[in-house]
């Protein structure tokens, strides 16, 4: 597994794997790397892909704060520099995709194009900020394991939840894995994240809007809050919030397809 340490001193553990265009792959809240074990196959053969571990989720070090998706945007832009990757294609799931964002709006030259995958531009409302709150400070005092035990079979589709048990047991084992001061930070963070809207509105690069077509977490208003020639939305049936997990070779088609047309200069489509 390798890792690097950051210029801002985080040290960081990453997959990265194969030639070609590069893809930075950002995971969601309380996941890792190993988010993307079933799509790296399809992905790799054909594309660089770094993966890495959010600071304090899976291998990459914790800290006491710098949570905000704005930090862990840099964080990501660091990444690269340490690669001597100049630009990317930049997609994220979920807290992800909530990175990519600030990511694209703070380092935009870096970027081939950028990706929501079972993600969103809205801010959390009231309802969201509350519940946030609440699993901030519900693993201050318990940890973390009651609150993945709770969260994951909310983010897979109903009938997976009884059709994929492996998958559900291995992101619970992945969530366990999260620290504390990562869980709580993050909830933070994505309580406090603002509307980015005008960034995909105003990127001038391509955008990818991947959905789950049974997805609880991401209501289905909020999935395609963009469009335009530049934007390419992609409904994946039969997925809930992790489709890499759920339906990976559909999930690893649509971002493969996405960065060979912007390769090949084409524009936008819908599936």
């Amino acid at each position: 597994m390798p890792s690097v340490t950051l210029e801002n001193k985080l040290r960081v553990a990453y997959t990265d794997e194969g030639q070609g265009t590069p893809i930075l792959l950002l995971h969601g809240y309380c996941g890792s790397r190993r988010y993307w074990d079933d799509v790296l196959p399809h992905l790799r053969e054909r594309f660089r892909v770094v993966a890495p571990d959010c600071r304090g989720h899976g291998e990459s070090e914790a800290t006491e704060d710098g949570y905000t998706m704005e930090q862990l945007a840099e964080d990501a832009s660091q990444l690269l520099d340490a690669l001597h990757i100049k630009q990317a294609f930049v997609l994220g799931h979920s807290m992800g995709g909530y990175t990519a964002l600030a990511f694209a709006e703070k380092h935009a030259p870096k970027l081939l194009g950028v990706g929501l995958l079972h993600s969103t531009t809205f801010p959390d409302d009231e309802n969201g900020k509350a519940g946030r709150e609440k699993a901030a400070q519900r693993v201050s005092a318990e940890g973390v394991k009651g609150h993945i035990d709770d969260l994951i079979p909310k983010l897979f589709a109903p009938e997976h939840r009884t059709s994929m048990p492996e998958k559900l047991e291995k992101a619970r084992a992945i969530g366990y894995g999260t620290s504390p001061l990562a869980a709580r930070g993050c909830a933070l963070g994505m309580k406090d994240r603002p509307d980015r809207r005008s960034v995909l509105e105003q990127a001038g690069r391509p955008v990818l809007l991947l959905a789950g077509e049974h997805d609880g977490v991401v209501a289905p208003e909020k999935r395609f809050p963009v469009s335009g020639p530049n934007v390419t939305d992609v409904l994946l049936a039969g997925a809930g919030h992790m489709g890499m997990m759920e339906t990976p070779e559909a999930f690893a088609q649509a971002v493969a397809d996405f960065v060979l047309s912007v390769s090949a200069g084409g524009g936008a489509h819908h599936v």
